[in-house]
C-alpha cells in the first residue's frame, strides 16, 4: 500500500520561500506521479505541480509557473516542492499525491491517494 507523508509546512512572510517534501513509499512499479494539490477552504482542490517518475517530467499549474519547483531525490523516495516568492493567497493546506499517471490532466482531475496534508500559511 502506497504512503505518503507530507513535511515543511508553517509560516513565512509574504515574498519568502518554503520547501515541502514528500516521503513517498510503497510503490509496486516504476511508472507513477507524484503531485502537489492544495485546498483552501470552500474551495475545490487546486493542481500544484506533479513530477512523472519515469523519466523525470514535470507539470505545473499556471498560478505557480515561475515560482514553484518540483523536484525528486529517488535515493530517499522523496519529492520536494521548493516554494519561492509566495503570496498571502498561497495560505492553504498542500497535500502530497500520487497516481499511474502525471500530466497537466492529472493536475486537473486528481490522483488516486493523498497525504494527510500541511499547512502553510503565508502572512506579515
Amino acid at each position: 500500500q502506497v504512503q505518503l507523508v507530507e513535511a515543511g509546512g508553517g509560516l513565512v512572510q509574504p515574498g519568502g520561500s518554503l520547501r515541502l517534501s514528500c516521503a513517498a513509499s510503497g510503490f509496486t512499479s516504476v511508472n507513477y506521479g507524484i503531485g502537489w494539490f492544495r485546498q483552501a477552504p470552500g474551495k475545490e482542490l487546486e493542481g500544484v505541480s506533479c513530477i512523472w517518475n519515469p523519466d523525470g517530467s514535470t507539470f505545473y499549474a499556471n498560478s505557480v509557473k515561475g515560482r514553484f519547483t518540483i523536484s525528486r531525490e529517488n535515493t530517499k523516495n522523496t519529492v520536494y516542492l521548493q516554494m519561492n516568492s509566495l503570496k498571502p493567497e498561497d495560505t492553504v493546506v498542500y497535500y502530497c499525491a500520487t497516481d499511474e499517471y502525471c500530466s497537466d490532466y492529472v493536475l486537473y482531475k486528481g490522483m488516486d491517494v493523498y497525504g494527510k496534508g500541511t499547512l502553510v500559511t503565508v502572512s506579515s
